[in-house]
């Protein structure tokens, strides 16, 4: 009390919480405000003030404070059954890598030798069969590519730095050019596009979505695939265009989840998790990706990156 009085004499003014034992023994919370006037001469002439009964005010905030500490203690909890998973997922992951391969890699290996040393003995049955089993293994050692890099980029820690996608863009386009030199593309790449963001897992964003612009404007005899960015009400926003095969937008919401392909695999190659690998590296930079599109109209995907400058 003497502590309260001397901070009321130097200040003018006091505001503190007590508890009170009220008579019938019950404990409440009184939050005082005190007010200190003085007369012309500047002496202590009285003391004003108020109380206020708060202790419904103290239980909440009790109450508070032990939801947060529960709180606290499951995402301690998420965090630990997280570790275990992430460390049962590299498990699996090697297992897919190691395991998995080496009977792929037969299947596939011996199918050859079949097609070579023994093709005057197949019939043109026979020959088909075999080369089917050759695809399927082909097809099924891509989808363990895939699900090993959208594995890897989740646990991946993201190194920031200074990224220069218009040059990024550039070698990919060569590379996709030297793949196919026959091609008649016009790439509309601009310039000085940059970003702050992790350079490798970029990379596989632009390989993604321009190698898919390549994919689908490949029986156009020419083919027009863009990179650009503009401001959409002051954002910021990448965009990859073409005028390719397009897609119906009526099934967009399956365009980013894994193994989901709008397109016949007879018609355009792929496995389906490029796509979703785009939007998980796009979210670990704090953006979004969408897209949109009309069948046989070319497609436009759009994104953006946290932290984005020119």
């Amino acid at each position: 009390m003497l502590e309260a009085q001397q901070t009321l004499f130097a200040r003018d003014a006091l505001r503190h919480e007590y508890r009170f034992l009220r008579r019938d023994g019950e404990t409440i919370w009184i939050h005082d405000r005190l007010i200190l006037l003085r007369d012309a001469a500047g002496r202590p002439r009285e003391i004003i003030g108020a109380w206020l009964d708060i202790t419904q005010l103290k239980e909440t905030e009790l109450s508070l404070r032990q939801l947060n500490e529960q709180l606290e203690q499951r995402i301690a909890q998420r965090t630990r059954d997280l570790n275990i998973a992430n460390k049962e997922l590299e498990a699996f992951s090697y297992s897919v890598s190691h395991d998995l391969r080496a009977p792929l890699r037969g299947i596939d290996g011996f199918s050859q030798i079949l097609l070579t040393r023994y093709l005057d003995q197949l019939d043109e049955r026979g020959q088909d069969y075999l080369r089917r089993v050759r695809r399927a293994s082909q097809r099924m050692g891509e989808l363990i590519d895939d699900l090993l890099q959208l594995s890897r980029i989740s646990r991946a820690e993201l190194r920031l730095t200074d990224v220069d996608l218009s040059a990024l863009a550039g070698e990919i386009a060569e590379e996709l050019g030297r793949r196919e030199p026959a091609r008649a593309v016009e790439w509309r790449i601009q310039p000085g596009l940059r970003a702050r963001g992790d350079a490798g897992l970029l990379r596989i964003v632009l390989d993604n979505l321009l190698g898919n612009a390549w994919k689908f404007t490949g029986k156009l005899d020419h083919a027009v695939i863009e990179f650009s960015l503009d401001q959409d009400d002051g954002e910021p926003v990448f965009h990859v265009r073409d005028n390719g095969a397009g897609f119906n937008m009526a099934y967009v919401h399956k365009l980013f989840g894994a193994f989901q392909r709008l397109h016949a695999a007879d018609e355009f190659e792929g496995t389906g998790i490029g796509l979703a690998t785009v939007q998980r590296i796009i979210r670990r930079h704090g953006g979004y990706v969408w897209a949109e599109s009309a069948a046989g109209e070319g497609a436009s995907f759009h994104f953006t990156i946290g932290d984005i400058h020119k």
